[in-house]
């Protein structure tokens, strides 16, 4: 009985730092003992389980295109991408943007401006969803160079999909009244679910909604290509809030309700999403029809 225990307490710490089994963590260092590393199995990995934390920073690194496959190159494409960052914050000090109280996620999102040539008084004060993915970052890794890489590369494929927001919103509608037809029908009439910030969801991802660690799940199937990740964590937030949102008569009052959400509730939103995403299939984009919901793509 004690072993048995004592395995279910190993199990529960494994599952909480991030990664299931002994066995999955195995699996991922044979991968990354490859030469070159296969992008395509490290997404496989990604979509199936949680990356460990330890191993989190190199594996979306890969996955984004920020490191190439071979690990010997490693080294010098960072150095590179060091210099790259250096040089624009460099050219926003000549610019005089930047001064010693400038924070840092705005910093960040003015260089990625910069870079992608859309430097303009508009998008100098347009917000975006760049910045809290930026804040949340800096809460995991220690290196700015790899915030600000991993940043731009998580929202210039944000930036791909916000063709596709009316898609996922239908999407999300459809999904909510097949799981809850009751908290679906109370948020239509009560006018909320035609006003929630579904749109800025999508922009930054639930980064400043969820707090790191539930991020860190479902950004790893973000990072592999699952974007519709996003769609199950609406509803699974919505779902997981219920009692309270049926007490709520206004967008006003929602978005008290959605404030300050404990690490604890956001853990089991990030695992309910994701086993409702396995459940539905799986799918990558909005495009991708899931096997058992025909009426969500």
């Amino acid at each position: 009985m004690m072993a048995a225990d004592e395995r279910n307490f190993r199990s529960a710490y494994y599952e909480k730092v991030g990664f299931r089994s002994v066995e999955e963590k195995k699996s991922l260092e044979i991968l990354l003992k490859e030469k070159p590393l296969d992008r395509g199995k490290l997404k496989q990995f990604c979509l199936r389980f949680c990356v460990p934390v330890a191993y989190r920073n190199l594996i979306w690194k890969l996955l984004l295109g920020v490191v190439p496959a071979h690990m010997e190159c490693h080294s010098f494409v960072m150095d590179q991408r060091r210099q790259e960052y250096n040089d624009l914050l460099h050219a926003l000090h000549i610019l005089r943007v930047l001064d010693a109280n400038t924070p840092k996620p705005q910093m960040f999102f003015w260089m990625w401006l910069l870079q992608t040539s859309d430097f303009t008084y508009d998008t100098m004060i347009e917000e975006k969803g760049f910045i809290p993915i930026v804040q949340s970052l800096v809460q995991v890794f220690d290196d700015d160079t790899d915030v600000y890489w991993l940043a731009t590369k998580i929202y210039n494929n944000v930036v791909k999909f916000e063709v596709d927001i009316p898609k996922l919103t239908e999407c999300f509608y459809n999904l909510l009244e097949k799981e809850d037809v009751v908290l679906f029908k109370h948020l239509q009439k009560s006018g909320i679910l035609e006003n929630l910030p579904v749109a800025k969801w999508f922009d930054c991802c639930f980064a400043g909604v969820l707090n790191e660690t539930a991020l860190g799940k479902i950004w790893d199937k973000l990072c592999a290509g699952s974007y519709k990740i996003l769609v199950y964590v609406i509803v699974a937030l919505l779902m997981n809030l219920k009692h309270r949102l049926l007490k709520c008569t206004d967008i006003n009052g929602f978005m008290q309700c959605i404030k300050n959400i404990p690490e604890e509730t956001a853990d089991v939103i990030a695992n309910k999403s994701i086993d409702m995403w396995q459940h539905y299939g799986s799918p990558l984009t909005v495009h991708d029809k899931p096997k058992s919901f025909e009426t969500i793509s």
